[in-house]
């Protein structure tokens, strides 16, 4: 998106930057280590569909939200937890299906 800040100019690193991308990482990986146990044991029984689909608005709007502020860290970073997190609920519907 053109409208997105570059993240790599140089005046743009300072510490609450790097303090921001950290969380950022930290955070939108925090979810992968679910989507790979539910893939591995195609099971998700445990896994609350209504927590998915809110968390998922949620992430939505931060997109949304890095937009509208033109801050490729909020972004990205959001848009990335999106996508594991549509992966998490499509993974719960199909192996809560399979169970069926």
């Amino acid at each position: 998106m053109p409208a997105l800040a570059p993240l790599y100019h140089k005046k743009n690193m300072n510490q609450p930057t790097w303090i921001g991308l950290i969380a950022s990482i930290l955070t939108t990986l925090a979810a992968v280590p679910q989507l790979v146990k539910i893939c591995r044991e195609k099971k998700a029984e445990n896994i609350s569909l209504m927590w998915v689909v809110i968390l998922f608005v949620g992430l939505c709007c931060w997109i949304y939200y890095g937009i509208l502020k033109k801050d490729m860290i909020i972004f990205i970073s959001n848009m990335l937890a999106a996508l594991i997190n549509a992966g998490i609920a499509i993974s719960a519907i199909k192996y809560k299906q399979n169970k069926a």
